[in-house]
């Protein structure tokens, strides 16, 4: 990748993993944009959606009205959202599919990459930007207990409700990057390079990436 022309770093990652926090790093040591939250904000803007309610919605296999009106019954306790958030069943747009929030993400990422150099959080940017001619794909993984510990303690869960949020979200993920990709989203093929950072600090592993893009470490 050359970095001396726009680039594009895509930052796949587990749940727990840290891995939002290694792209975010690895942004600003870079000095270019950061692609997350404003995407999930533009997301939620396009259709009337809380982020809760879009990451749900991405890991329906159906339309979104029809399945949503049969998990409320019994209602979802706390620890089957992500982070405990209840809002998801406080706003939604009935008519919007996981083929919608696909379409919206894609072009949206597609105008992130045109504006300039960036790093990108997760989104399949690895997949959506695979046309890209300057990018960098990187997957981040963690040891499984590594995982439950960071999740226990960034969303304030037990150990038992950790465990359960990995399972949903990791199935999730994989059944989103299947249906639109078509591919595993733990195939390392998918990626120039996989991290695992279990007895890694987040700043070694914003290091390593960017000594394998070519760019010098202090």
């Amino acid at each position: 990748m050359n970095t001396s022309e726009p680039f594009v770093i895509t930052v796949s990652r587990e749940l727990g993993s840290g891995g939002h926090t290694i792209a975010r790093k690895l942004a600003e040591r870079l000095g270019v944009r950061f692609c997350d939250k404003d995407l999930i904000k533009t997301l939620s803007e396009k259709f009337n959606l809380t982020p809760s309610s879009i990451e749900r919605l991405k890991a329906e296999k159906k339309t979104w009205l029809s399945d949503f009106v049969r998990k409320l019954a019994p209602a979802p306790s706390p620890a089957s959202f992500v982070g405990g958030d209840m809002d998801f069943g406080k706003e939604f747009n009935p008519s919007v599919t996981t083929e919608d929030i696909f379409k919206a993400e894609t072009e949206i990422l597609k105008q992130f990459a045109e504006e300039g150099s960036c790093v990108i959080a997760g989104r399949s940017g690895f997949f959506v930007l695979k046309d890209c001619p300057n990018k960098f794909d990187v997957f981040i993984t963690a040891p499984h207990d590594k995982r439950i510990a960071r999740t226990m303690q960034r969303q304030h869960l037990t150990e038992e409700q950790a465990e359960e949020v990995l399972t949903k979200v990791d199935k999730a993920r994989e059944n989103y990057i299947q249906r639109f990709a078509g591919v595993s989203r733990y195939d390392a093929r998918n990626y120039n390079l996989t991290v695992n950072v279990g007895g890694m600090t987040e700043d070694q592993v914003v290091d390593l990436i960017l000594v394998c893009i070519g760019k010098r470490t202090a």
